[in-house]
């Protein structure tokens, strides 16, 4: 992860912070906290690596967990925090550093993990090892983490309607049925995307055993103007799609097939 990264996230730390409020990643969103309430432990320390503006995080810190944030933007960090006090809410820390960085961290100090950005923009597979590592060292024994990845497959599916030019050169159809990396010369930053199975061996490799993986988009992946559609026109619908997508989001059927793969591991 280089400077790219940084920049990207200082420069748009308030489109983060909106970013799930869209009617289409609000399912990313609700899926997420779905996965918290069924995996994670009812109380504890955690800490949200990669946390961007803090939207994770306030929602942790609202159920009364010991949270502390850890981002590489000092934009995002800052505006986390002034999103944290508005709500009368108080976070353990506030640490602005690379998630490559870890090994300032203590061994064995938290229940459970948010893993939920840096593996999108590592592209060296060494570098994602090192973070994967550093994350089971400081989870407790017992404790839970969530792990998110770009999803090739997934993007492949939502390119057809978000990106569909690039399919000019077959060969880009047949990219997206592996790994890919993009550096900023064709991206907007470094990002990094991996097959499920890729995926789920990198995290085992370390030692973490997979107890789950979900697809967070569910049954809704690469449908995004149909969906924000269905939000203007009739909100009873979109409720309803957004609700059962988010609770079926680890459906084997759907979750190889999502843009964003949340891998649900134990120590």
């Amino acid at each position: 992860m280089n400077n790219y990264v940084e920049d990207y996230y200082n420069n748009n730390a308030e489109n983060e912070w909106n970013r799930l409020t869209n009617p289409y990643t609000f399912i990313e969103f609700i899926s997420t906290m779905n996965l918290i309430e069924k995996y994670f432990p009812s109380k504890g320390d955690v800490i949200d690596i990669g946390s961007g503006p803090g939207r994770y995080s306030i929602e942790l810190l609202k159920k009364g967990y010991n949270v502390t944030l850890f981002e590489l933007s000092n934009e995002e960090l800052q505006l986390a925090k002034s999103k944290i006090e508005c709500k009368n809410l108080k976070a353990e820390e506030y640490i602005c550093e690379n998630a490559l960085n870890l090994d300032k961290i203590e061994s064995n100090k938290y229940d459970a993990i948010l893993l939920m950005g840096p593996m999108y923009h590592i592209l060296n597979e060494e570098d994602r090892n090192k973070v994967l590592r550093e994350s089971y060292r400081i989870l407790r024994e017992g404790g839970i983490a969530i792990i998110a990845y770009l999803n090739s497959w997934g993007c492949l599916k939502a390119g057809v309607t978000e990106f569909s030019s690039v399919f000019s050169d077959i060969n880009n159809v047949y990219n997206y049925l592996d790994n890919q990396q993009f550096d900023p010369s064709t991206s907007f930053t470094n990002l990094y995307m991996a097959t499920p199975p890729k995926a789920l061996k990198e995290v085992s490799d370390v030692g973490f055993k997979v107890i789950s993986y979900a697809g967070a988009e569910g049954f809704l992946s690469g449908i995004e103007d149909k969906i924000v559609e269905l939000s203007k026109e009739n909100e009873i619908i979109y409720n309803n799609l957004i609700k059962v997508a988010s609770e079926t989001s680890e459906y084997p059927q759907y979750r190889d097939a999502t843009e964003h793969m949340h891998i649900v591991v134990k120590k």
